[in-house]
């Protein structure tokens, strides 16, 4: 039987997130080497192999060399990876270890466990984002040629991949349910989302499948900000990605509306 959250709490539909949001960052903060440090150093790694072998065999956009290219795509991607894994493994290990009820018993709003949960989950994915350019930015500056789009698609990245988590994780009811979600849905559309490469050194049935991942989209906005050029307008992709981060939010606020999976 689903749980039904209620859907104020008085006249304070927001009473209690500022405490869920604590409790979240100090979950991850807590073991900071494992969900910061360790993803940056993956993001180094993807750098140093990719950069070394590719910087003098492919050219993406005149004037810019492989490597400046390819560090705005490895930062979104630490970004969205790092939003996704913070809601969906916190909610999956309360559902499993049982201590969910402690919120239950609580009167949170479904607004109330969104903004906590969703929050928590942008400033992990940009304190992994910021890392990972701190780090590689020294191997080739990319340059930051329009910061707002740069931090208008960080934002509405993180969001929508913390409102997919938190799907992820209400859907999800053991561990390995969980990695498959992350394996064959999440990893792939970000691999696949122009991260390594420009989707135009792609084939024409590539290229058009490329366009139907909203992923893409996040990727080539958030790359535009540093080099003032990208694969199609940022207008486009900030259309798409704010289009999909409203419809993303609506389904996940309605399956905590629901109870949806919170309670058996």
């Amino acid at each position: 039987m689903s749980a039904v959250l209620p859907a104020t709490q008085g006249s304070r539909p927001l009473a209690g997130s500022r405490t869920l949001f604590y409790k979240e960052l100090l979950r991850f903060w807590k073991v900071a080497f494992q969900t910061v440090a360790a993803p940056v150093l993956t993001a180094v790694l993807y750098l140093l192999i990719f950069g070394h072998v590719l910087e003098d065999h492919v050219k993406v956009y005149d004037r810019i060399g492989y490597t400046s290219f390819l560090i705005p795509g490895l930062v979104m991607m630490s970004v969205l990876q790092n939003a996704f894994a913070n809601t969906s493994s916190s909610l999956i290990q309360s559902k499993i270890t049982g201590n969910l009820v402690f919120l239950l018993v609580t009167p949170l709003s479904p607004l109330a466990w969104y903004v906590a949960y969703v929050g928590a989950s942008v400033v992990r994915g940009l304190a992994v984002g910021t890392g990972v350019l701190l780090v590689t930015v020294w191997f080739a500056p990319p340059g930051l040629v329009q910061p707002l789009w740069i931090l208008v698609f960080a934002l509405l990245g993180a969001a929508l991949m913390g409102s997919l988590g938190l799907i992820a994780g209400l859907w999800a009811e053991k561990f390995d349910q969980m990695a498959a979600f992350q394996n064959f849905i999440v990893m792939p559309m970000t691999f696949l989302a122009g991260v390594f490469y420009s989707v135009h050194s792609l084939p024409p049935f590539w290229h058009a499948v490329s366009r139907l991942n909203p992923f893409f989209y996040m990727v080539d906005g958030f790359r535009h900000g540093f080099f003032g050029v990208s694969d199609v307008s940022p207008w486009l992709s900030l259309g798409v990605v704010a289009t999909t981060f409203v419809m993303v939010a609506a389904v996940t606020l309605r399956l905590l509306q629901t109870g949806y999976k919170l309670r058996h």
